[in-house]
């Protein structure tokens, strides 16, 4: 029956649309001779006129249409035909089906033939105006929720009205003149409708117009909906059948101009290439959109509403675009474009440490490590590309004078740098003085001895207060720069911080600046997130106010100590320790910390290397750490302070806590080296190959791809392995392309059979592999590999057996016995594994719909009954995969009713394996048990008529599938397995068993070969010549009794003779010596004893029959509420 299905599917396509063809035509010839009545003669009475609009007006569909028709043909309407046209525009409207949409191109005809010169203008004009699009201005009053809102429902009250209006421009109501079809008016409308959409919110009425209208238009023959191939059709050619995506139409038969339909395809695929080039732009976009979300959580752990919102809204315009464009792709047979994937490279710079540092050459290693200074691109345009105030700001406003200024800087700058180098020397001497020592020891002196000092407090932190009078604008410069600091908090991006540091430039003064540096010494200590905008507004500033930049790290710098002082004082200083920390990290990357200064703070926290200093220099490590270690001028320095940070950590205690805030800062600033991935070394043959397949497979390419691995050279052994892998290998295809792969397997299989059937092989032992190991990293493989088994079997390349083999494997493989039971633990089918439901569901999408008729439209009910058996022994499923059954259920079975319990399913399952015994009862009686050779002679004589070999394996029965597909019962496995004595009591042996099946064959061979050969007449005859009447034989008895008696010597024969009509009989006496009388009374002999023996045998068979029945019906018993029987 597979045989058929293709054949049968392609070839009802093909009747739809020729009897579609012919009913245009004829109704076509009918619009071109339009006729016409007298008025005089109709009704015209106004009650029949309204209530004929009312009706059109409801409903042009098809249960109205007999009526419509009649009253256009018994009325006037000449005087109402502006209003039927209106009624006629909302009754279109209202035809969803195909047949309404027939039955109201049929009205309009008859309206046309009668009103050719009245009505079908009005009627034209008002289709054109109903299709029209909305005017942008019109639309731009509206919000985008209302915009949406206007353009779905637009779309689905021009969709009928576009079916009708193209049907009406193929049967002659609309044409571009008289001797012309409507193609062009078709054609002008559509391409307006698109051009005046930028929002592509048209793109569902072009697929719902290609959908029914593409081969008359455009002359595309949409795809096909075959479910198998047909067994007629020879391997090799169903790849250049897939090329053909355009008929050759017959030019007379054509209802609609051979250059209309030529333009109008030009005119979509052109379009369908602007759409393409939006979804490309589209998909940057939302790439573009996730790494900003992804950049943001990582600065501020968060996706703020609005920013999450935006990308959803975004996410969702974009799938409905690609959703538009895989129909339009598949309606058009053209192919999608290549969605670029978002693959970043950072770029990476090894650096290391000098060998003059002292260190080792184990040390030198840990410290050599690839990255540069900053993590990404944006990072480092935020801390390098700082723009220059003498851009925006006069140098009047920033105290630059060109004639004193150069002297005072170079002198300053000379004074800058050696103060440095002294302070560098300085600590230098004192790493030098740490490398040194013999031991390393804890630091437990107290620094609160310098509590009498005076020392400063730390700021409190408060919010800034706004201005007393909100209502006026500010005047003078205070006001004006308190303003300033106003804004400040609320400037968290580039663009507004340095539009601030402007704005302050203009504000410059001595008593501005104290302002802001105490205003930014005072940051929110849980406002961390502005630090970094303020550390860069003091990095734009300094060049030309370095007075901010001093003053304010000497500010961090007395905090520091500060806390150094009150390290004691651990919960309640923490945060500001945090926010201390933080904001030094971020000057010194803008470089406006000394170096030194933030080597000094480093040593000072290593120095006393426990408590709080651990998380402070965790912090200073994750905040400039790679900073320094990758500058050059403190590469060296900052590489001898981390190997003693590391010497020291791996010599003192710490707690589980403060070793993963070092190690993580540790290797967040000095990641460990990663050796390049190494590149596959390929052939030039395989990468060949590769393309090919990868690359250039698709619908149109099909045919090309096929001949091109034809030409290769099948006989090398690596060409022929390189192939092999990437065929067996579906998941490193697009997932629809996995059908194409199963049609160059086909088509290969005509010149290489060897290599289909490896494939076929490979796939299938990928499938058992799978259900055996179940790791989660290989469910995408596995998917991708049921799939291409199930595109394998539309090709024909293995059988419907194969297939419910795997079906049933994934329902009862690894369970114990074969048997899944309720929330049963299974090592590889856990309860809440739910995986081979997925499997089992992409299997039945891909082939199920073939199994549709006989034999095999039972197995596959079956199997569904067992199927949902086994969901229910699993935990409830999850809201997708209880979709997707349901969806594929529904594909395969649409009035299949799932059971709600266990209980039930498991009835509906013994159910059906009663009724499967029943059958296998019946046949058995009937056909008795036979020998497996004369079994094969026998199914052979009775399917000569079959049509395929594959079709007699098929229809062997139910219970042939069930036997080969279930795993043995436990109650024969004990039979099976069962000691001598046991066997003793349950039947006869082994031994007997054959012996007894060798005479039952010998005998049925015996009685049913030989006697065929003998006619009827032939059988009657020689049966009257060899039976004795039975007063001869009773004589015979007698007689032989008292010969017996009386002479033992003698073997006596009765002689059957005929004359005429009558039997004579004559006795004869032998001797009982004779050969004769010898061999006769050894064959009596030898019967007698076989008679004895099968007699024996038939009653050890029933006894052990009954025996079986008890221990089956014990068995199923003990099994309790769910009874289901296995058979092995």
């Amino acid at each position: 029956m597979e045989t058929t299905n293709g054949t049968s599917s392609t070839s009802k396509l093909d009747d739809e649309r020729s009897i579609r063809h012919e009913k245009r035509a004829a109704l076509k010839q009918q619009n071109m001779d339009p006729t016409t009545k007298e008025s005089s003669r109709l009704d015209s009475s106004l009650k029949r006129h309204t209530a004929l609009i009312k009706r059109m007006r409801q409903s042009m569909a098809s249960d109205n249409r007999e009526q419509i028709m009649k009253d256009i043909d018994a009325l006037s309407l000449e005087k109402y035909l502006d209003e039927i046209v209106g009624a006629s525009l909302d009754g279109i409207s209202r035809c969803k089906t195909e047949r309404d949409v027939w039955s109201a191109v049929e009205i309009l005809s008859a309206l046309h033939r009668r009103f050719s010169a009245t009505f079908t203008p009005k009627l034209v004009s008002s289709l054109a105006a109903a299709l029209a699009v909305p005017s942008r201005a019109s639309l731009a009053n509206l919000s985008a929720e209302q915009r949406d809102k206007e353009d779905s429902s637009r779309v689905i009250r021009q969709r009928p009205i576009l079916r009708i209006s193209s049907e009406l421009a193929l049967v002659g109501v609309i044409r571009d003149d008289p001797t012309r079809s409507g193609g062009e008016w078709i054609m002008k409308t559509i391409k307006e409708m698109l051009s005046n959409d930028p929002t592509l919110s048209s793109l569902p009425l072009l697929a719902t117009f290609l959908k029914s209208y593409a081969y008359p238009f455009l002359g595309i023959i949409p795809a096909s909906v075959s479910k198998q191939i047909s067994s007629e059709s020879e391997p090799g050619s169903l790849s250049a059948s897939q090329t053909e995506v355009t008929p050759s139409p017959v030019t007379d038969e054509a209802l609609v101009e051979k250059d209309v339909r030529d333009r109008f395809k030009r005119m979509c695929e052109g379009y369908f290439e602007n759409v393409c080039k939006k979804l490309v732009i589209e998909h940057t976009r939302l790439q573009e959109q996730d790494r900003r979300n992804h950049e943001a959580y990582i600065r501020s752990g968060e996706i703020f509403e609005d920013r999450q919102q935006a990308y959803e809204k975004m996410t969702k315009g974009y799938e409905k675009l690609l959703a538009n464009c895989q129909q339009l792709s598949e309606l058009l047979c053209l192919p999608l474009p290549n969605l670029p994937n978002d693959t970043r490279k950072a770029d990476t710079l090894q650096i290391g440490v000098s060998n003059s540092n002292g260190l080792g050459a184990d040390d030198l290693d840990e410290l050599y490590t690839t990255g540069g200074k900053w993590e990404d691109d944006e990072e480092r345009k935020f801390f390098e590309e700082v723009q220059d105030l003498r851009d925006f700001v006069p140098k009047s406003v920033l105290g630059l004078d060109d004639a004193d200024h150069p002297d005072d800087s170079s002198e300053k700058a000379t004074d800058r740098v050696e103060q440095e180098k002294e302070q560098m020397r300085k600590l230098d001497e004192e790493l030098q003085r740490l490398r040194g020592e013999t031991g390393i020891q804890k630091n437990t002196q107290s620094v609160d001895e310098e509590d009498d000092a005076p020392t400063p407090t730390p700021g409190t932190p408060r919010a800034a207060s706004p201005l007393a009078s909100p209502q006026l604008a500010p005047q003078g410069p205070s006001q004006l720069l308190t303003a300033l600091l106003t804004r400040l908090p609320d400037a968290t991006n580039r663009t507004l911080i340095d539009q601030a540091a402007i704005d302050f430039a203009f504000l410059n003064s001595k008593a501005a600046r104290k302002r802001l540096v105490k205003f930014l010494g005072q940051v929110p200590k849980n406002r961390t997130d502005l630090l970094p905008h303020y550390s860069r507004l003091v990095a734009i500033l300094n060049p030309y106010m370095p007075d901010v930049g001093t003053e304010l790290v000497s500010l961090l710098d007395e905090e520091f100590r500060y806390l150094q002082r009150k390290k004691n004082v651990v919960k309640e200083l923490a945060e500001v320790r945090m926010k201390n920390i933080t904001y030094l990290s971020n000057l010194t990357k803008f470089r406006v910390v000394p170096t030194h200064l933030i080597l000094h703070i480093f040593k000072v926290c290593l120095d006393d290397f426990y408590g709080t200093n651990v998380e402070n220099l965790a912090l200073l490590l994750e905040g400039c750490g790679r900073f320094l270690l990758r500058s050059d001028d403190t590469r060296e320095r900052f590489g001898t302070m981390l190997e003693l940070m590391r010497r020291k950590q791996s010599m003192q205690h710490f707690d589980q806590r403060q070793l993963l805030l070092l190690e993580n800062a540790y290797y967040q600033c000095n990641p460990p080296e990663r050796s390049p991935r190494q590149e596959k070394q390929r052939s030039n043959m395989e990468l060949f190959i590769r393309h090919l397949i990868y690359d250039v497979l698709a619908k149109k390419t099909i045919d090309k791809v096929f001949k091109l691995l034809r030409k290769l050279d099948w006989d090398d052994s690596s060409t022929r392995t390189v192939l092999f892998k990437i065929f067996t290998k579906p998941w490193k295809l697009k997932f629809g392309n996995i059908s194409l792969m199963a049609m160059l397997t086909y088509d290969l299989q005509r010149y290489q059979p060897a290599f289909s059937v490896s494939v076929v092989d490979q796939v299938l032992e990928d499938v058992r592999r799978g259900l055996e190991q179940n790791v989660y990293r290989t469910n995408q493989r596995r998917l991708a590999t049921i799939k291409y088994l199930g595109e394998l079997y539309i090709y024909r390349l293995l059988s419907s057996g194969i297939i419910f083999d795997t079906l049933w494997s994934m329902v009862t493989f690894g369970h114990p016995d074969g048997r899944p039971l309720p929330h049963q633990v299974c090592s590889i089918d856990m309860p809440d594994d739910f995986f081979r439901v997925r499997l089992v569901c992409v299997l039945l999408d891909t082939c199920g719909m073939c199994f549709d008729r006989g034999s095999q439209k039972k197995k596959l009910d079956n199997f569904l009954v067992f199927f949902q058996y086994y969901v229910h022994c699993k935990d409830p499923l999850p809201m997708d995969i209880d979709f997707m059954l349901s969806d594929s259920l529904e594909a395969v079975r649409p009035k299949f009713k799932m059971t709600k319990t266990v209980e039930e399913a498991a009835f509906a399952v013994d159910e059906i394996l009663t009724s499967v015994f029943h059958d296998v009862d019946l046949d058995g009686d009937e056909s008795g048990e036979e020998s497996g050779e004369d079994d094969e002679e026998e199914e052979v004589e009775g399917r000569r008529g079959e049509e395929k070999e594959e079709d007699e394996e098929e229809d062997f029965g139910e219970i042939d599938e069930l036997v080969e597909e279930r795993a043995p019962s436990p109650e024969q496995a004990i039979v099976l397995s069962a000691s001598n004595s046991l066997q003793e009591n349950l039947g006869p042996s082994e031994e007997a068993e054959a012996e007894f099946a060798k005479e039952l064959a010998k005998m049925v061979t015996d009685t049913s070969a030989e006697s065929r050969k003998v006619d009827k007449k032939t059988a009657m005859a020689l049966w009257d010549s060899s039976v004795q009447p039975p007063s001869l034989r009773k004589k015979r008895v007698e007689e032989g009794d008292e010969d017996e008696e009386l002479d033992a010597k003698m073997m006596h024969f009765t002689v059957v003779t005929k004359r005429g009509n009558k039997q004579q009989t004559r006795k004869l006496a032998v001797p009982a010596e004779s050969a004769l009388a010898v061999h006769t009374r050894s064959a009596q002999l030898q019967d007698k004893v076989e008679q004895q023996q099968l007699k024996r045998l038939v009653l050890d068979y029933e006894q052990r029959e009954e025996a079986e029945e008890m221990k089956a019906l014990e068995a199923r018993n003990r099994a309790g509420a769910v009874k289901i029987r296995y058979v092995g």
